[in-house]
């Protein structure tokens, strides 16, 4: 599947990302004939892979698929595992293109092409679509202690937090389903919550899950509170009815992730100056204020990581490519 490339090599388009969205680039490019590679610097889907063990998708099974290929799950809204073995078959099956384990280091725009740089191989292509996603980066709570070992940004499964005090930081999905994992394996959880309440966005067959655990006092919940700091052996948090100190073994701090918009403005595309920080781009086309530069899935969405999902920018592959096919 992993094919060497040289300078010589001149693709039509050169796709950064092999995530669901990056694939169904690949299929559709390969379905018109454009030559096209995908360099991805993970493992394939890379960050469905590092999703948590236990995961299950808020969107039913068909709305997961790509290029009208069934996804076929044992339940209506598929796991974690059955996404992976999907796509895995899907661009197996269709012997994809994709050079795997390759960081992309440079790109240099010339007259008619782009010059691209990895740490593997040296590629030029007519074309790049960037689907690169938002999970590399987590929002960081810069506060003391936060480099600690024991503070975690990502999860994965609830067995090493057996018999631990371990506090989970936010209100989202990520968040709910590790507090509720972890509690049911046997730790002591507490929820500090930066909002007034559980997330509108969370799952809604678990929503109440948490709030009744919460209400229960099954698992702890700070609203309106922050961590102020982190130590070896505690946690000191400021709350509405002030500052208080619990014991500590670790902190899960989910609080949401984002794009790389570094390597996005050194490619050249431009950012809303706002918190939203999002990327200039012709939603026509998908193509950005750089002449022959596109994007693709989440990473369109910038700070709002919630607007864009594979079942609503999948998409993206065809628009692009009927762009690029006129």
């Amino acid at each position: 599947m992993s094919k060497t490339s040289s300078i010589e090599n001149i693709f039509d388009v050169l796709i950064i990302g092999a995530g669901p969205i990056g694939i169904a680039c690949a299929l559709e490019s390969k379905k018109n004939g454009l030559s096209y590679i995908v360099v991805e610097k993970g493992a394939l889907t890379n960050s469905l892979y590092n999703y948590p063990l236990n995961m299950t998708f808020f969107s039913t099974s068909e709305k997961l698929e790509i290029d009208e290929i069934p996804f076929i799950s044992n339940n209506p809204k598929p796991t974690r595992n059955e996404a992976l073995e999907y796509y895995r078959r899907v661009a197996t099956s269709n012997n994809l293109n994709i050079n795997l384990y390759e960081k992309i280091v440079s790109v240099e725009k010339d007259d008619s092409s782009f010059n691209v740089e990895s740490d593997k191989n040296n590629y030029k292509a007519k074309n790049i679509i960037v689907s690169t996603g938002f999970y590399d980066i987590p929002n960081t709570l810069n506060i003391p202690g936060e480099n600690l070992p024991k503070v975690m940004h990502y999860y994965k499964e609830a067995h090493p937090f057996v018999m631990q005090n371990v506090i989970v930081v936010g209100a989202s999905n990520s968040s709910v389903d590790a507090a509720l994992e972890i509690w049911r394996k046997g730790g002591d959880v507490t929820m500090v919550v930066r909002g007034p309440e559980i997330g509108e966005r969370v799952k809604y067959w678990v929503k109440p899950d948490i709030e009744n655990r919460i209400k229960e006092g099954s698992i702890k919940a700070y609203f309106n509170s922050e961590i102020e700091e982190i130590t070896e052996s505690e946690v000191l948090i400021n709350t509405l009815q002030g500052k208080i100190t619990l014991p500590n073994d670790y902190v899960v701090a989910l609080t949401g992730y984002k794009p790389d918009f570094n390597f996005l403005q050194t490619l050249g595309v431009e950012l809303s100056n706002d918190k939203k920080r999002l990327p200039q781009y012709n939603s026509d086309t998908m193509e950005t204020n750089v002449e022959g530069l596109y994007l693709a899935g989440v990473i369109c969405g910038g700070m709002e990581t919630h607007k864009w999902f594979i079942e609503n920018s999948r998409i993206h592959a065809k628009i692009i490519v009927d762009h690029l096919t006129r």
